[in-house]
């Protein structure tokens, strides 16, 4: 593996690295006690910070809600601190794994290690959360951690800089700042494992970084996820139910709904049931502190840029803005927008959206709607509504997606008993709960010859002990 001397990244870099990697050569793998110690202290900062927290992602977003911060950003990663705390141990144990009769009275054991150290690059979308719930996985692995906090979440990411280093040592945990140049000199550095969370088109720039030093990579992107509604679902509770897995964080969710799938009859009724959801949601947005603003004026004019394209096409939009407010570019929200009668030729329908912009698309069966989603790369999330349970697993077994969530909206991701990650496109690898922890581990196995076998009777020089030996191993075979 190279040596940090031989990378070329800024020097800063290059030290913070070859300090965790002297630190865990030094004592490479940590008790119970001090990794429950890390989880404890990460928890201690998070509710120690909590209103600074919530303050900075406001001040990045230009308003973002400081219910969603708690509920999405602050909260998930207290839970998965807390089962990851009651877990680690037994995580930790080595494991007996089956031994086939041939090899016995040999057995066969499976070691969890750490690996050593942990990249992790987070984005700016959920600035915390998703810098955080893998750290503390990796954390619980053993491993020490270096962490690229996202630029366009600035003082989010300074913050968190300021907060880890109160709370650990930077051989331990370490948060580095920095435009995209640092991005990408962090991601050619040789760590033992690499998390990013992102686009997909960085994600594969990330990931060919990584290969130059052989870095395992674990990637969760995005992509067009979709929810089909299927003739039999309560389109009304479907509708409450999309409304706020699109529209929290104003879309800017990499598991949001990207498009709806409603059977054809249906395309009308549908929009005007999300159209009141949406309205009940967010009776106002101007000066509404619940509706979130995009992240910057250039996501905000891609957005625009996405409508206004599909619009000049003839895809019909409706502005969901009750209070019929004038919103103020320089605030940078943009209204929930629905869109009927997009294309596959749209980049609406093309690009994953990421904002507040859902369109509707009607279909006359179900395999018509299948077809229309094995059409794009396979995404991150998928979500069917209804209540035939022949057709739901009709979708479930024709679709590949990185999750699900049935009757209900990104409440897959919430689960600290199932991994999330993507597949194709959509990501590599997993994490949460126990697929983080080994994720960050090197899962070995051992195999533990006993004094009395019969290998040697496999020994050379080859007679009839060796074949009555051979004889026997297919018979148990």
């Amino acid at each position: 593996m190279l040596s940090p001397a031989d990378i070329p990244v800024p020097a800063e870099l290059g030290s913070r690295f070859a300090a965790q990697r002297a630190a865990y050569l030094a004592a490479p793998e940590p008790d119970h006690a001090e990794r429950l110690a890390d989880l404890k202290t990460l928890s201690r900062m998070i509710s120690e910070n909590q209103s600074a927290i919530v303050a900075a992602i406001n001040a990045d977003f230009g308003n973002r809600s400081p219910h969603e911060t708690e509920l999405a950003e602050i909260m998930v990663v207290l839970i998965s601190a807390r089962h990851a705390r009651r877990n680690v141990r037994s995580w930790m144990k080595t494991r007996r794994a089956p031994t086939a009769m041939q090899y016995r009275p040999g057995r066969n054991l499976l070691m969890r290690q750490p690996l050593g150290v942990v990249g992790v690059i987070s984005p700016w979308n959920y600035p915390y959360q998703l810098a955080l719930v893998p750290v503390l996985a990796a954390l619980a692995a053993g491993n020490r951690v270096m962490l690229k906090a996202s630029e366009l979440a600035p003082r989010l990411s300074d913050l968190l800089a300021q907060m880890v280093a109160d709370h650990f040592a930077p051989d331990e945990f370490a948060v580095v700042t920095g435009d995209a140049s640092v991005g990408r000199a962090f991601s050619e550095l040789p760590f033992d494992h690499l998390l990013f969370t992102g686009s997909t088109a960085v994600g594969r720039l990330v990931a060919q970084a990584a290969a130059k030093n052989l870095t395992p990579v674990t990637l969760e992107l995005g992509g067009k996820s979709p929810a089909i509604l299927d003739a039999s679902c309560d389109f009304d509770r479907a509708a409450r139910s999309i409304a706020f897995g699109k529209f929290l964080n104003a879309g800017q969710t990499c598991i949001a709904p990207d498009y709806a799938l409603v059977p054809r009859a249906s395309v009308e009724a549908f929009a005007e049931a999300l159209r009141q959801a949406i309205a009940r949601l967010y009776p106002t947005l101007a000066r509404n502190p619940d509706y979130t603003s995009i992240v910057s004026d250039r996501h905000r004019q891609r957005l625009a840029g996405l409508l206004a394209e599909a619009e000049a096409q003839g895809a019909r939009a409706i502005v969901v803005n009750p209070a019929g407010e004038e919103l103020d570019a320089a605030a940078r929200k943009l209204a929930p927008t629905l869109v009927l009668g997009a294309t596959p030729q749209m980049k609406l329908m093309q690009e994953e959206i990421f904002g507040p912009i859902l369109p509707i698309i009607g279909y006359d069966a179900i395999d018509e709607a299948l077809a229309a989603v094995n059409a794009h790369d396979r995404p991150l999330a998928l979500y069917w509504y209804g209540e035939d349970e022949r057709r739901r697993d009709h979708v479930l077994r024709n679709t590949i997606s990185g999750g699900v969530t049935v009757n209900d909206c990104t409440i897959h991701f919430l689960q600290e008993d199932q991994p999330f990650g993507g597949v194709g496109a959509s990501g590599m690898g997993a994490y949460h709960g126990q697929w983080g922890f080994r994720t960050f581990s090197k899962e070995k196995p051992v195999f533990v010859q006993s004094k009395l076998n019969g290998l040697s009777l496999l020994y050379p020089p080859y007679g009839r002990a060796f074949a009555r030996m051979m004889r026997l191993l297919r018979w148990i075979a």
